[in-house]
């Protein structure tokens, strides 16, 4: 007997909620996932259990990067038109202060140390070092022109930009405190990425539809990938987010428009699997575990949720208009 198509798609759903629950149950319950939405300024906060929004939260304007201080009881906040970067406590939910960012922070990140925060700031091509205790500007270093993307090194010595006119990726070597090298890459490098042994640097180029992936010890170029996704012309295949397992062994890169998170085999650099999401995905982040991973969906207002183990797409979640930044805490 031929099913009818509610009783379709009520199957369809139980499906994918038993495909969700092994990672659902290995995640733990108190985690929470804080989306930046750069159109309605307001970060929304996700409780991992349930997969649902909880809070909307005012921030300042063009809420974007986002990222948790090393005890995760912080969310700093690139809110790029209001010049800031701002510090939420997370056991209030509200901000209690200001940093002196530099103008346009887009993305930063922070030090191994917790203490020096590293913020790009995409309109003066510069990069800014703020001591986030004493809350004041360390230096300022020019880059390249409209500087995005930022990573330290898993041991602090290598500060990295990405800037997107100038087509490199520029090393700051912390201790001498100063650039020291520059390497070319594929055209509007958005995001750069270390492994977690520090010994390569992935480095997306959205225009060029490729990222790089360059050996630490010597800041040259080993590989570059490219992407292919039938259907899909290769024009809107835009290279954004990268992420990467704690074991090194798989890569996951979010393709923009292209609305897929492709999987990459890091022993190959080959890619092995490709995962419709929300329309025009920009980052992801793993929960601490690596069971769930979430992106955020700029143009459909939403977040995916990723079944790691699975390589399954396993819920969508509404948020605020441009979904853009995402950071989880356990």
């Amino acid at each position: 007997m031929r099913k009818a198509p509610a009783v379709k798609m009520i199957a369809a759903t139980a499906m994918a909620l038993c495909l969700a629950a092994p990672a659902l149950a290995q995640t733990a319950l108190a985690q929470t996932a804080y989306v930046s939405n750069e159109k309605d300024n307001t970060v929304s906060v996700i409780d991992i259990k349930t997969l649902a929004v909880t809070e909307t939260l005012n921030v300042g304007k063009r809420p974007r990067g986002v990222t948790l201080s090393r005890d995760n009881k912080t969310l700093y906040i690139c809110a790029s038109d209001s010049d800031t970067v701002q510090v939420m406590d997370l056991s209030t939910k509200t901000i209690t202060h200001n940093l002196p960012s530099g103008e346009d922070p887009e993305q930063f990140a922070l030090h191994p140390d917790g203490k020096r925060l590293f913020i790009a700031n995409e309109n003066n091509a510069v990069v800014t070092i703020v001591d986030t205790e004493a809350r004041k500007v360390v230096t300022q270093f020019d880059v390249g022109i409209e500087p995005e993307g930022m990573a330290v090194s898993p041991d602090g010595a290598w500060a990295i930009n990405t800037s997107e006119t100038t087509n490199m990726a520029h090393w700051y070597d912390v201790e001498k405190g100063a650039v020291v090298d520059n390497t070319l890459v594929d055209q509007r490098p958005r995001h750069a990425e270390f492994t977690k042994d520090g010994k390569h640097l992935w480095v997306s180029s959205e225009i060029g539809g490729t990222v790089t992936v360059i050996d630490v010890a010597t800041r040259q170029p080993v590989r570059t990938i490219g992407f292919e996704i039938k259907g899909i012309h290769k024009d809107r295949i835009q290279p954004v987010g990268v992420k990467l397992t704690k074991d090194g062994k798989t890569a996951f890169v979010a393709l923009g428009p292209a609305n897929h998170v492709a999987v990459i085999d890091t022993a190959t650099f080959r890619v092995t699997d490709y995962l419709l999401v929300g329309r025009r995905v920009w980052h992801m982040e793993f929960t601490p575990d690596e069971a769930l991973m979430l992106t955020t969906n700029g143009v459909s207002g939403d977040v995916s949720v990723i079944d790691v183990p699975a390589r399954k797409v396993v819920k969508t979640i509404k948020v605020g208009r441009y979904p853009w930044g995402v950071a989880i805490a356990p």
